[in-house]
């Protein structure tokens, strides 16, 4: 059972601004063609990335009907549950958390419609109140650049995971290019995203972000680049992180 948690507004990893940013356009969350269209169409790589690194550390077939079957899954910055679906789909046991209450409610409220069973809270990380080490693997998925202290996030997404247990991240690179690119391009030419949703100045090196996981007992094992296939409208796994990047790490026994 977890313990009641402080109000999310007020922790220490939470935006307001970014929460306020998200919650004006939560009701479109499973909405394939509105403002989380690049999300969904991001989905097919991350979820093979995912699956792919889970099913070889656990020993799981990861084209089997099942390859996470019982592994615990906490998916810190759910938003409305785009990742928690495909994963309790392919066995995992998901927890999805958000400082956002309305991305919590759509969450749920698809998550019934479906007929999935998934535990989502209304809570950052620090306030999730379990034991440490709680979960097989531990997500943040597209998170880390909109938080307010990111040090004490990463240290408390690492507390929850177990030792032995395997962390996946996601995140955009700060570079020139996806200056260009994530930023300027995504929200001011093509409008994919709403004006605002970034700040470029917050956005990790993949060297920055492993530093920081490394005292924390994450040691970073893969990376990889998810990149634009203008012709086909599709993003594919691809080995320039120049842009919107994967990371996989393990921690410690």
């Amino acid at each position: 059972m977890t313990a009641p948690a402080r109000d999310p507004s007020r922790s220490g990893t939470v935006s307001g601004d970014e929460i306020a940013r998200f919650a004006a356009i939560a009701d479109e969350w499973w909405d394939t063609e509105g403002k989380f269209r690049p999300l969904h169409q991001l989905n097919p790589a991350r979820l093979t990335f995912i699956r792919d690194h889970l099913a070889a550390h656990f020993g799981r077939d990861a084209l089997g009907g099942k390859p996470l079957d019982g592994l615990s899954v906490l998916d810190i910055g759910c938003g409305g549950g785009l990742l928690c679906e495909p994963m309790t789909r392919m066995g995992a046991k998901v927890t999805g958390i958000d400082a956002g209450a309305e991305a919590i409610a759509v969450a749920r409220a698809h998550a019934a419609e479906m007929g999935l069973e998934i535990d989502y809270l209304h809570r950052p990380p620090e306030d999730l109140g379990v034991e440490p080490g709680s979960y097989d693997v531990v997500m943040t998925m597209e998170v880390v650049e909109h938080v307010a202290d990111l040090p004490q996030f990463l240290a408390a997404a690492a507390e929850l995971l177990k030792p032995g247990g395997a962390m996946v991240l996601s995140t955009l690179n700060r570079t020139v290019k996806s200056l260009a690119l994530a930023k300027i391009g995504a929200e001011y030419l093509l409008r994919w995203v709403p004006t605002g949703t970034h700040d470029w100045r917050k956005f990790r090196r993949p060297s920055e972000l492993a530093n920081d996981l490394r005292p924390l007992g994450i040691e970073v094992r893969a990376l990889k680049g998810i990149v634009y296939r203008p012709l086909a409208d599709t993003w594919d796994l691809a080995d320039d992180l120049d842009v919107n990047y994967l990371m996989y790490g393990l921690k410690g026994e």
